[in-house]
Protein backbone atom coordinates (compact mmCIF):
# COMPACT_ATOMS: atom_id res chain seq x y z
CA UNK A 1 0.00 0.00 0.00
CA UNK A 2 1.20 3.47 -0.82
CA UNK A 3 0.91 6.08 1.87
CA UNK A 4 -1.37 8.94 0.91
CA UNK A 5 -0.36 12.20 2.54
CA UNK A 6 -1.99 15.60 2.71
CA UNK A 7 -0.63 18.78 4.24
CA UNK A 8 -2.50 19.93 7.34
CA UNK A 9 -2.82 23.51 6.06
CA UNK A 10 -4.21 22.26 2.73
CA UNK A 11 -6.71 20.07 4.51
CA UNK A 12 -7.79 22.86 6.86
CA UNK A 13 -8.24 25.28 3.96
CA UNK A 14 -10.30 22.70 2.07
CA UNK A 15 -12.46 22.02 5.15
CA UNK A 16 -13.07 25.75 5.53
CA UNK A 17 -14.23 25.80 1.90
CA UNK A 18 -16.99 23.29 2.63
CA UNK A 19 -17.74 19.62 2.22
CA UNK A 20 -17.13 19.53 -1.55
CA UNK A 21 -13.67 21.08 -1.18
CA UNK A 22 -12.85 18.78 1.74
CA UNK A 23 -13.79 15.62 -0.19
CA UNK A 24 -11.99 16.89 -3.31
CA UNK A 25 -8.81 17.56 -1.32
CA UNK A 26 -8.72 13.96 -0.10
CA UNK A 27 -9.55 12.63 -3.57
CA UNK A 28 -6.79 14.81 -5.01
CA UNK A 29 -4.25 13.48 -2.51
CA UNK A 30 -5.20 9.90 -3.37
CA UNK A 31 -5.02 10.53 -7.12
CA UNK A 32 -1.66 12.30 -6.74
CA UNK A 33 -0.27 9.34 -4.79
CA UNK A 34 -1.15 6.94 -7.61
CA UNK A 35 0.11 9.32 -10.27
CA UNK A 36 -3.38 10.18 -11.48
CA UNK A 37 -3.71 6.80 -13.19
CA UNK A 38 -6.55 4.42 -12.44
CA UNK A 39 -5.23 0.99 -13.37
CA UNK A 40 -5.21 -2.47 -11.83
CA UNK A 41 -1.69 -1.79 -10.54
CA UNK A 42 -2.42 1.59 -8.98
CA UNK A 43 -5.77 0.52 -7.54
CA UNK A 44 -4.09 -2.40 -5.77
CA UNK A 45 -1.96 0.19 -3.94
CA UNK A 46 -5.04 1.62 -2.19
CA UNK A 47 -7.06 0.45 0.77
CA UNK A 48 -10.80 -0.23 0.57
CA UNK A 49 -11.87 3.21 1.80
CA UNK A 50 -9.55 5.01 -0.62
CA UNK A 51 -10.79 2.90 -3.52
CA UNK A 52 -14.43 3.41 -2.51
CA UNK A 53 -13.84 7.16 -2.45
CA UNK A 54 -12.35 7.09 -5.95
CA UNK A 55 -15.36 5.15 -7.21
CA UNK A 56 -17.65 7.75 -5.59
CA UNK A 57 -15.66 10.56 -7.22
CA UNK A 58 -15.92 8.97 -10.66
CA UNK A 59 -19.61 8.22 -10.18
CA UNK A 60 -20.24 11.75 -8.93
CA UNK A 61 -18.40 13.45 -11.79
CA UNK A 62 -19.98 11.35 -14.52
CA UNK A 63 -23.57 11.29 -13.25
CA UNK A 64 -23.62 15.00 -12.41
CA UNK A 65 -22.28 15.78 -15.88
CA UNK A 66 -24.29 13.38 -18.02
CA UNK A 67 -26.10 10.77 -15.96
CA UNK A 68 -25.64 7.05 -15.73
CA UNK A 69 -25.72 6.73 -19.51
CA UNK A 70 -22.62 8.92 -19.78
CA UNK A 71 -20.93 6.98 -16.97
CA UNK A 72 -21.54 3.70 -18.79
CA UNK A 73 -20.73 5.07 -22.26
CA UNK A 74 -17.42 6.45 -21.00
CA UNK A 75 -16.41 2.98 -19.82
CA UNK A 76 -16.80 3.42 -16.06
CA UNK A 77 -19.55 0.83 -15.65
CA UNK A 78 -17.24 -1.98 -14.52
CA UNK A 79 -15.42 0.36 -12.11
CA UNK A 80 -18.71 1.29 -10.41
CA UNK A 81 -20.86 -1.81 -10.84
CA UNK A 82 -18.34 -4.66 -10.79
CA UNK A 83 -16.55 -3.53 -7.64
CA UNK A 84 -18.03 -3.93 -4.17
CA UNK A 85 -18.80 -0.19 -4.12
CA UNK A 86 -22.53 -0.51 -3.35
CA UNK A 87 -21.81 -3.02 -0.58
CA UNK A 88 -19.07 -0.82 0.91
CA UNK A 89 -21.15 2.34 1.03
CA UNK A 90 -24.04 0.43 2.59
CA UNK A 91 -22.24 -1.72 5.13
CA UNK A 92 -19.22 0.40 5.99
CA UNK A 93 -20.30 3.96 5.27
CA UNK A 94 -23.97 3.56 6.27
CA UNK A 95 -25.36 4.94 2.99
CA UNK A 96 -28.30 2.65 2.25
CA UNK A 97 -30.05 4.96 -0.25
CA UNK A 98 -26.94 5.38 -2.39
CA UNK A 99 -26.33 1.64 -2.26
CA UNK A 100 -29.88 0.90 -3.40
CA UNK A 101 -29.55 3.33 -6.28
CA UNK A 102 -26.31 1.68 -7.39
CA UNK A 103 -27.86 -1.80 -7.22
CA UNK A 104 -30.85 -0.58 -9.25
CA UNK A 105 -28.58 1.08 -11.82
CA UNK A 106 -26.47 -2.10 -11.95
CA UNK A 107 -29.55 -4.02 -13.09
CA UNK A 108 -29.97 -1.64 -16.02
CA UNK A 109 -26.22 -1.64 -16.66
CA UNK A 110 -26.27 -5.42 -16.99
CA UNK A 111 -29.20 -5.22 -19.37
CA UNK A 112 -28.03 -2.37 -21.63
CA UNK A 113 -24.31 -1.78 -21.22
CA UNK A 114 -23.27 -3.33 -24.54
CA UNK A 115 -25.54 -0.98 -26.48
CA UNK A 116 -24.56 2.07 -24.44
CA UNK A 117 -20.80 1.38 -24.54
CA UNK A 118 -20.61 1.24 -28.34
CA UNK A 119 -18.59 3.92 -30.09
CA UNK A 120 -20.90 6.42 -31.70
CA UNK A 121 -21.27 9.95 -32.95
CA UNK A 122 -22.30 12.75 -30.60
CA UNK A 123 -25.75 12.66 -32.16
CA UNK A 124 -26.10 8.92 -31.56
CA UNK A 125 -24.83 9.40 -27.99
CA UNK A 126 -27.51 12.02 -27.31
CA UNK A 127 -30.11 9.62 -28.73
CA UNK A 128 -29.16 7.10 -26.03
CA UNK A 129 -30.95 9.25 -23.46
CA UNK A 130 -34.22 8.85 -25.38
CA UNK A 131 -33.53 5.19 -26.09
CA UNK A 132 -33.02 4.32 -22.40
CA UNK A 133 -35.39 6.51 -20.37
CA UNK A 134 -35.21 4.00 -17.49
CA UNK A 135 -32.11 5.85 -16.32
CA UNK A 136 -33.93 9.21 -15.99
CA UNK A 137 -35.37 8.53 -12.53
CA UNK A 138 -32.00 7.28 -11.32
CA UNK A 139 -30.25 10.38 -12.64
CA UNK A 140 -32.85 12.55 -10.92
CA UNK A 141 -32.50 10.65 -7.65
CA UNK A 142 -28.73 11.03 -7.73
CA UNK A 143 -28.93 14.77 -8.33
CA UNK A 144 -31.62 15.15 -5.68
CA UNK A 145 -29.51 13.38 -3.02
CA UNK A 146 -26.03 14.45 -4.17
CA UNK A 147 -25.56 17.14 -1.53
CA UNK A 148 -26.78 14.86 1.27
CA UNK A 149 -24.50 12.04 0.11
CA UNK A 150 -21.50 14.33 -0.26
CA UNK A 151 -22.10 15.54 3.29
CA UNK A 152 -22.28 11.94 4.57
CA UNK A 153 -19.06 11.08 2.75
CA UNK A 154 -17.29 14.17 4.10
CA UNK A 155 -18.40 13.24 7.62
CA UNK A 156 -17.23 9.64 7.16
CA UNK A 157 -13.83 10.82 5.89
CA UNK A 158 -13.50 13.26 8.79
CA UNK A 159 -14.37 10.56 11.34
CA UNK A 160 -11.99 8.03 9.74
CA UNK A 161 -9.33 10.32 8.28
CA UNK A 162 -6.51 7.86 9.01
CA UNK A 163 -8.09 5.40 6.56
CA UNK A 164 -7.75 7.93 3.76
CA UNK A 165 -4.54 9.86 4.34
CA UNK A 166 -1.81 10.79 6.75
CA UNK A 167 -1.94 14.47 7.61
CA UNK A 168 1.51 16.01 7.55
CA UNK A 169 3.00 19.19 8.87
CA UNK A 170 6.43 20.52 8.00
CA UNK A 171 7.87 19.49 11.39
CA UNK A 172 5.70 16.52 12.38
CA UNK A 173 3.55 13.77 11.01
CA UNK A 174 0.10 13.29 12.54
CA UNK A 175 -2.06 10.24 12.23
Amino acid sequence: MKEVTINDATLRQAAAGGMDDFVEAIVGAIRQTIGGELSADTLSELNNDQLTLLVWDTLHQEVMDGGFIQLIHNGYGPFVFKNPFAKAVKQLWGMRDLSKLIYDAHTLYAKYHEQIERDCTDEAFMALFEQFPEFDDMDDAFVEHEEEWTEQIARYIDEHLDRFATVTDKQTVKK
